[in-house]
């Protein structure tokens, strides 16, 4: 009795089989192989599914609400927390000062990073001494290094101050004064970042066919005309990749504000003040978690659309 129902249950399932790889227009191998593809790929979307699209869709829920940690759904506002929003300093100075702080980072972490790949992409000598004295930032976290440019910062007895009083310079207060310190913020996190985007930009142009490179030089053509005309267009993709990422997590900033201007020593009239410190501190010092959440959609709202307008101008080019 259970050979024979184990026996229709086997012919059940070759029949779904072949009529499912009839729907896609498949064999039944190839249909055997994309199964499983996905069923491995089932685990890890079930986990960004719980630790990302939960929480980003809850975290929209919450913006309409006036809400507080106890109670994420207490009073339903509607858009009124949005409308705050932009009637609120604080916020409209968190956008103005991440927005710069994001558009000098993207741009200085993506010229650099691509000129340094460039350069030791020519087979220079000792070049992987030099690829990991570049990545060493990048594995180093975060804390340890703001702590150290802090003192690096330091108007008192930091290196640079020091540095600059070998030519007469008189000291800084470099995370005080509001005209430097989002400046000494932007280059420290350069620093912090032009290891990871050489990386990519290295592996990108050594995935050119060096045939190209060869019939350029043969044809005698210079350094800066073989990058303006085969190495850049051939490594838009690339490109885009990295502006993409660059963009996100300079908007995303927070760690190095909170470390290197946290107290006394933090710059006056809120000129480090970023949306993410904002988000911060409403739901968590505030504790008006419905408000945060509202910024945080804006913040989303705002790397979507800036990700979307990357990928049209660089499609487009």
């Amino acid at each position: 009795m259970s050979t024979s129902a184990g026996l229709q249950q086997e012919r059940f399932s070759d029949r779904v089989t072949i009529a499912l790889a009839r729907f896609f227009h498949i064999s039944r191998n190839e249909l055997n192989k994309r199964m499983f593809a996905y069923l491995a790929l089932l685990p890890i979307l079930a986990i960004y599914l719980l630790l990302r699209i939960i929480p980003i869709a809850q975290n929209f829920i919450y913006s309409f609400y006036d809400s507080s940690v106890v109670n994420p759904r207490e009073n339903f506002v509607g858009f009124q927390n949005f409308i705050d929003l932009f009637n609120d300093h604080l916020f409209l100075i968190s956008l103005r000062n991440t927005t710069f702080f994001a558009i000098f980072l993207t741009l200085f972490s993506v010229t650099i990073a691509l000129g340094l790949a460039a350069l030791l992409a020519s087979k220079v000598r000792l070049g992987g001494w030099y690829e990991a004295i570049y990545f060493i930032p990048v594995i180093t976290p975060m804390v340890p290094v703001a702590v150290v440019w802090k003192w690096i910062y330091d108007p008192t007895y930091g290196l640079l101050n020091y540095a600059l009083s070998w030519i007469g310079v008189d000291p800084v207060g470099w995370l005080v004064y509001p005209d430097t310190a989002m400046w000494a913020i932007i280059i420290m996190s350069t620093w912090k970042v032009i290891g990871y985007n050489m990386v990519i930009f290295l592996v990108g142009i050594r995935a050119i066919p060096e045939v190209y490179f060869e019939a350029a030089e043969i044809d005698g053509a210079s350094n800066s005309a073989i990058f303006r005309r085969i190495t850049l267009p051939l490594l838009r993709p690339i490109l885009l990749f990295v502006i993409v990422i660059s963009t996100i997590n300079a908007y995303n900033v927070f760690t190095q504000v909170f470390i290197m201007t946290a107290g006394p020593q933090g710059a006056p009239g809120n000129a480090v003040r970023t949306l993410v410190f904002d988000i911060y501190e409403n739901a968590f010092r505030y504790f008006r978690t419905g408000y945060a959440a509202s910024e945080a959609v804006v913040l989303f709202l705002i790397i979507l659309v800036l990700t979307v307008i990357q990928f049209g101008v660089i499609r487009s080019d």
